[in-house]
């Protein structure tokens, strides 16, 4: 019954370090049955208080329990947006990123009739792609069908389709390989780029932001971004 789910909180202005502390040595999402797997902070494409949160529930949860549990006792935050997902191809297990890097989270509206070829062509093309640039494919998290509109949605204002929402997440290790990844060279790498471009074409709605993780374990990320 494995489960996820993502927040999208708002933070105060400047108090973005200060929630994510919080958060993280706080114990109200172990308490509450989940488990924290990870915490990013906007490098490009949203506000710069704006944090992702992704918490793992073993036994399943609820909006409401999922989103009472991450913001606990957290003060300066001004708003909190919860979803729940479910993962398809990945993640196979609730073991967290740790590593540094561009981790991009892309959201996708798809027709039901496209979804088994989506992720399909996910399958065929992640080898070649993780392999060719040194990344890693996350997720594919399929979110509840009990919302026609998600945190990404809401921020953005987007008008999106009623068809199946999720979210891929993948990490490169900096935003050079970020451009790299969209420049094939040779053709292997052609035909992985040919195969994602198609996997786009399916949905009829995706946007992508990208960020990086304040939880990682090997290298803290300093930079301005935004």
């Amino acid at each position: 019954m494995d489960q996820y789910a993502y927040h999208r909180i708002t933070a105060a202005p400047l108090h973005w370090r200060s929630v994510t502390d919080e958060i993280v040595s706080g114990d109200s999402v172990s308490l509450a049955g989940g488990r924290l797997y990870g915490v990013w902070r906007s490098q490009i494409g949203k506000p710069r208080d704006e944090l992702s949160v992704i918490t793992y529930w073993e036994q399943g949860t609820t909006t409401a329990a999922a989103e009472t549990a991450v913001i606990g006792a957290v003060g300066s935050v001004t708003g909190i947006s919860t979803e729940l997902m479910r993962p398809t191809l990945r993640p196979t297990d609730a073991n967290p990123p740790k590593r540094q890097g561009n981790y991009a989270f892309r959201w996708m509206s798809t027709p039901a009739e496209n979804w088994d070829e989506l992720l399909a062509l996910c399958a065929d093309a992640w080898p070649g792609f993780e392999s060719a640039y040194d990344s890693q494919v996350i997720g594919l998290w399929r979110m509840s069908e009990e919302r026609t509109g998600g945190p990404v949605e809401e921020a953005t204002g987007a008008s999106v389709s009623t068809g199946i929402r999720s979210l891929l997440f993948t990490r490169r290790p900096d935003l050079a390989m970020w451009e790299r990844s969209k420049l094939p060279q040779g053709p292997a790498e052609a035909k992985v780029r040919e195969t994602l471009s198609r996997r786009y074409d399916l949905c009829d709605w995706t946007t992508v932001s990208t960020a990086t993780l304040l939880t990682a374990e090997d290298a803290e990320d300093t930079a301005r971004w935004t």
